[in-house]
């Protein structure tokens, strides 16, 4: 397991954003971005609103998306500039009352919104027309979307990893074109990867804690990260790595070839303490832990910013983004 792996660390300095205090009762899940002037683009723990802010945390703009959570974050480079797409798996945890959360699900499905940077809507896609949705839910957790920006096609790819653990393929009109036949456990992250001469899609399959690469034809090109990976969630590239927030306390890197480069802020006892990713209080309640600088707690969504700092949400009350700097890049 990975465990019994003994790649070194990676030593990364690291910065935290400021914290809301306005919002630090709510369950943060959402994703990152960064434009491609370097603007972090993030999600409010509480409320619908996309927050973006400047490479020291500092917040530059805000806005109501009309979503109910800003799960996956990803940016599109087109023609016309940058956009960020969406994807809402149409359900979040809120607080009840101090340290008590539950499960709100306001419609029947998630969602999968394009936005302009000043946060008018551009494009939502449609339910996608597959079989799993005539009495399953559609919860999509990541989009990409293959910009034209970069020489890519328009075309849009969407996991739906909360709902029926399928890949889907839309137009870039939005219009619904088909749907992978792989099977999937959980596919939580998607990324069009552009480090080799032929663009690939990689597929974060978390539950069953592995990737699945593909053409951009849809055909099936082969597994990776088995055995070295626990429970990935999301990707982004700096130069030739491959750089994976794991779910459960810690970032790995990996090569062109897909092989290990080492983990960056491992917590290995995080997932073991009581009502993880956050913690109980000794009156029961589910509070914010203690997070340990340096170490990670529950990395959701990672981005890397022009200039090559990693820039990492976490996944808990009020929420937490890092960005880290290796010096020696």
């Amino acid at each position: 397991m990975t465990d019994s792996i003994s790649e070194p660390a990676l030593d990364y300095r690291w910065s935290a954003f400021p914290e809301d205090p306005e919002r630090a009762d709510g369950w943060a899940h959402h994703g990152v971005a960064v434009t491609t002037d370097g603007r972090v683009v993030t999600f409010a723990p509480s409320g619908d609103e996309v927050v973006i802010s400047n490479a020291e945390g500092q917040q530059l703009d805000r806005w109501p998306t009309g979503l109910t959570e800003g799960h996956c974050i990803s940016l599109s480079r087109d023609d016309d500039g940058d956009h960020i797409w969406i994807a809402d798996p149409g359900s979040k945890m809120v607080a009840d009352s101090p340290g008590s959360y539950r499960g709100f699900t306001p419609g029947d499905h998630g969602r999968v919104a394009k936005f302009d940077l000043a946060g008018r809507l551009v494009l939502e896609l449609p339910l996608p027309d597959h079989p799993a949705y005539r009495e399953g839910r559609f919860a999509p957790t990541s989009v990409v979307a293959d910009s034209t920006g970069d020489g890519g096609s328009g075309d849009v790819w969407v996991g739906d990893g909360y709902g029926a653990s399928l890949v889907h393929v839309y137009g870039p009109d939005g219009a619904y074109r088909q749907t992978l036949p792989n099977e999937f456990k959980c596919p939580h992250g998607l990324i069009i990867d552009r480090r080799r001469d032929e663009p690939e899609l990689y597929v974060a399959d978390r539950e069953n804690q592995r990737l699945q690469v593909f053409g951009l034809d849809g055909q099936f090109r082969r597994m990776s990260g088995e055995g070295l990976l626990r429970r990935p969630s999301a990707f982004a590239i700096s130069g030739e790595k491959l750089i994976i927030a794991e779910l459960e306390a810690r970032v790995a890197v990996l090569d062109l070839d897909d092989q290990l480069v080492g983990y960056i802020g491992a917590d290995d006892e995080a997932v073991s303490r009581p009502g993880w990713p956050n913690a109980i209080s000794s009156d029961e309640l589910t509070v914010r832990p203690e997070l340990q600088p340096g170490r990670f707690n529950s990395p959701h969504g990672v981005a890397v910013t022009p200039d090559g700092k990693i820039v990492v949400a976490e996944w808990l009350i009020g929420g937490r983004v890092n960005q880290l700097n290796n010096d020696a890049d």
